[in-house]
């Protein structure tokens, strides 16, 4: 009964002040609704830099060459700057640290892939077996290339679901051989790209020492791929240092020269964006809770004034008898239910609106804004604690009263 008079005591004192108890609800509402938007925001933000880097691994070393612009040991800048199979090799047995690694070679010109009467231009690479592991080819029917293939130059391709819709069709394509610029491959790979990009599907993946022999003519490797152990930004700029330093001293150029050859340190970038996002989660909740706090202010002051309106009332009940906890528990469990009902108000708006606007937000670099479980329970923990704190200095204030000086209130 003592419940349920209190509580029929709180909506009326909310009754008699609407406009404020509303006024001061949506100050509340309004910065877990923000607080929810900007953290799903920055999370769309980042699951799409994630998709970006998630098309292969994270912690990949990419190597391809460039021209000198510094002379070095008699010889001019102006160089090209390319890799070969000893290099590769070299590099695999020296560098301390490698999990995988992979070269590749594009092959350029008349890129047609035909099967029987059907034709089509895709893209053609060449590269060795851990290149399947480092870019995330998702085989959908058969294998990637694999050693025996690149030490017999085995004639094989592995080929993207859109490569064999437009060959294929229906047809099965495994065991099936597909002229790639008119020389037989047999198929035994089907891959998809888990981005569900369609150019990544339009490609066409050979052994490196097949089309070394049949296309190019020559060992050539344009670009190597590295990926790095251990994960750790140190250990990837040691192993970027070396790689430097062993290809300057087999390639004769000066390991200083930038344009000579490029490395792209994928451990070192993704490292420097999870950072970036760090600090704008920490920065989006400094703005939402300093929001937060203003609705707190607003909660606090309604109750002050709540206060002083009873203030002969608070002096009756303890004059009675009433204990100050109970009046701190009577001020307090009012405060608590204004914040957390507009809270939460505010964070299932918040929640709706990032749901609806989830689809229609798919972007390169912005995908699937959302709250996860996690952020929801804070949220809610701040709307507890703003309760508190919100009503606890109004409620000290009630609860410090004295029954004779109450009573003489006007």
């Amino acid at each position: 009964m003592f419940f349920i008079d209190r509580w029929e005591e709180i909506f009326s004192t909310i009754r008699k002040n609407k406009l404020r108890t509303f006024l001061t609800g949506f100050s509340v509402a309004w910065g877990i609704f923000m607080l929810i938007i900007l953290l799903g925001s920055g999370r769309g933000l980042e699951n799409g830099v994630k998709a970006q880097f998630g098309s292969s691994a994270v912690n990949t070393l990419w190597v391809w060459g460039g021209e000198t612009s510094l002379a070095y040991k008699g010889l001019k800048p102006g160089r090209d700057i390319s890799f070969e199979n000893d290099d590769y090799n070299d590099l695999r047995s020296s560098v301390k640290g490698i999990e995988y690694m992979a070269g590749r070679t594009h092959i350029w010109g008349d890129n047609l892939v035909s099967y029987k009467n059907e034709y089509g231009n895709f893209s053609i690479r060449s590269v060795h077996p851990d290149y399947g592991v480092i870019e995330k080819v998702t085989l959908k029917e058969g294998r990637f290339i694999n050693p025996f293939d690149i030490e017999n130059f085995q004639k094989v391709a592995i080929i993207g679901v859109a490569v064999k819709d437009a060959l294929f069709k229906d047809k099965p394509a495994l065991g099936e051989y597909v002229n790639v610029q008119g020389v037989p491959f047999k198929v035994v790979g089907i891959f998809e790209d888990d981005d569900g990009r369609q150019d990544n599907q339009r490609v066409v993946y050979l052994p490196i020492t097949t089309a070394q022999k049949v296309f190019i003519g020559r060992e050539r490797v344009s670009t190597m791929a590295i990926t790095v152990a251990s994960r750790d930004v140190e250990d990837s700029k040691r192993m970027e240092e070396e790689i430097r330093t062993k290809l300057a001293q087999r390639l004769n150029f000066d390991k200083s020269d930038e344009q000579a050859m490029f490395i792209w340190n994928g451990v070192q970038e993704f490292k420097r964006f999870m950072d970036l996002f760090t600090m704008i989660n920490l920065f989006v909740w400094f703005i939402g809770i300093m929001t937060i706090v203003a609705g707190i202010v607003g909660v606090s002051n309604i109750m002050m004034i709540a206060v002083k309106e009873r203030t002969k009332e608070i002096g009756i009940r303890k004059s009675m008898g009433a204990t100050p906890a109970s009046i701190i528990l009577l001020i307090m469990q009012e405060s608590l239910f204004i914040t957390g009902l507009a809270g939460y108000i505010g964070l299932v708006m918040g929640v709706a609106l990032l749901e609806f606007i989830s689809p229609f937000f798919q972007t390169e670099f912005f995908r699937n804004p959302e709250v996860n479980i996690s952020i929801a329970i804070y949220a809610t923990l701040v709307l507890i604690l703003a309760g508190l704190l919100a009503g606890f200095f109004p409620a000290r204030k009630a609860a410090a009263i004295k029954p004779v000086v109450a009573l003489r209130d006007e």
